[in-house]
């Protein structure tokens, strides 16, 4: 069977255990029966697990539009692309700086890039850690907590069950859909995406959708 047939599969089954599991999801699938959950990765550049971190620490505390800004001019440094580990060290801070990071994220991200030039981290051997030990491995480092390892999870990994309990696009998300008159906290969040489980990164992506493209009303 070709990857894409196993793909095809596996969303298939994904979908078909959702909506028994949840009737709110239930509704959000039926809405879109063309959704891709792949089609969002299209817009962001090549990723490894560096560059996923990369991504998620420039956008802590900000926009999806001023991370972009900010990733498109970190790109423009590096010839387009975003910069390996040693490539980040080797450039002067300040023109990243320039690029519209803050000094914070700046020590952050080489923190990370000195760990992973050095020795003390491996990123072939990271991205083969489940989870919970990748989680565990990378937020030692100042600057970097679970919501940063969690987008790097979905993003360069793409690993299959995870969910962001801290992104406020979500919390609102599942205000809206689940229509609660309150913002979620983190562990409501937990709370309601334990039936999604093993597929809560699909949910999830569901969940976003809903927020930033709506499904299109039949008219009368």
């Amino acid at each position: 069977m070709s990857e894409d047939s196993n793909r095809a599969a596996w969303l298939l089954r994904a979908r078909s255990y959702l909506r028994d599991a949840d009737p709110v999801l239930a509704r959000l699938i039926d809405e879109r029966p063309d959704f891709d959950p792949q089609a969002w990765r299209a817009q962001l550049p090549p990723m490894d697990l560096y560059g996923a971190l990369l991504f998620q620490v420039t956008g802590q505390q900000l926009s999806v539009a001023a991370t972009r800004r900010i990733l498109g001019r970190i790109q423009d440094l590096f010839g387009g692309r975003l910069p390996a580990p040693a490539e980040l060290l080797a450039l002067d801070p300040a023109k990243i700086r320039e690029a519209g990071l803050s000094w914070r994220k700046i020590a952050t991200l080489r923190d990370l890039a000195e760990r992973l030039t050095d020795g003390r981290l491996d990123q072939e051997a990271l991205v083969t850690l489940p989870d919970d030990e990748l989680m565990a491995a990378l937020t030692v480092i100042p600057g970097i907590g679970p919501w940063t390892v969690q987008g790097a999870l979905l993003v360069a990994l793409e690993r299959e069950d995870v969910v962001l309990p801290g992104d406020l696009a979500l919390r609102k998300a599942i205000k809206t859909a689940y229509r609660l008159d309150h913002l979620p906290s983190q562990q409501e969040v937990l709370a309601i995406a334990e039936k999604w489980r093993p597929y809560r990164s699909l949910a999830t992506s569901y969940l976003f959708s809903a927020v930033f493209e709506p499904a299109p009303r039949n008219e009368s």
